[in-house]
């Protein structure tokens, strides 16, 4: 089973202590998520007041401070939220001398083919956000960098969790053949646990952690990535 866990997201200190901000809190609650069998990190860089950001500033010491504590595939956000000036974006992306191994680009954003195409100039492995609700999908499928991605992050963004199934049905009927690259399948919120599920019954990659969810499939607040990671590991395919 690969199972990314999402340590931070955009959740921040009002989501409750438990989400990790800090390159030493991340890297923390990264080693108890892989001790409980997560296979990758998928992390948000801050800067120390809290915000994301691409700077090679913050996201250089959070990969070092990852590295330093799991031996797994790391991964960050190229999220346009970070840095909404798509030049900014590709320029912050250009400068970082600590390479993740992996990074995420939503590919309905603007200049989402600009920032994936230096990502892997640079040797980086991109994970091509597909979206849910979005024309991501279709962009996708007429881009010619389709095939070179590491894989597409099917993100489910209904959080219904009666309705979060369907949603993510259809959104890989959408995707189709996906240029022949693995598929990693998400939901969030109330969605989290349905989508997670499924993944498992269709044999899919799937991910949870704070990011995507503060609880417990029973409702219970999580208090950990790791605590995410435990029971994901029981909820896969049922």
């Amino acid at each position: 089973m690969e199972l990314q866990v999402c340590l931070n997201g955009r959740r921040g200190g009002a989501d409750g202590t438990g989400v990790p901000l800090s390159p030493t809190a991340l890297a923390d609650s990264a080693a108890e998520a892989v001790a409980a069998g997560a296979t990758e990190i998928h992390v948000h860089p801050r800067t120390p007041c809290g915000r994301e950001s691409l700077s090679p500033r913050v996201v250089e010491p959070t990969v070092d401070a990852l590295r330093a504590r799991v031996r797994v595939p790391i991964g960050v956000t190229t999220g346009a939220w970070a840095a909404p000036d798509p030049a900014l974006r590709l320029k912050r992306v250009g400068t970082w001398s600590v390479l993740p191994d992996f990074a995420s680009v939503n590919w309905h954003e603007p200049g989402a083919e600009d920032v994936a195409e230096q990502l892997l100039v640079m040797g980086i492995g991109v994970e091509a956000g597909i979206w849910s609700g979005t024309d991501g999908a279709a962009r996708f499928a007429a881009s010619p960098l389709g095939p070179q991605v590491l894989r597409v992050l099917a993100e489910v963004t209904d959080p219904d969790p009666a309705a979060a199934e369907e949603s993510a049905r259809t959104l890989l009927t959408e995707l189709g053949t996906a240029h022949g690259r693995p598929v990693l399948l998400h939901g969030e919120e109330g969605g989290a646990w349905p989508v997670l599920r499924l993944a498992g019954r269709l044999g899919l990659a799937t991910r949870i952690g704070l990011e995507d969810t503060l609880l417990l499939p029973d409702g219970e607040r999580a208090l950990s990535n790791a605590e995410l990671v435990t029971e994901a590991l029981l909820q896969y395919g049922r």
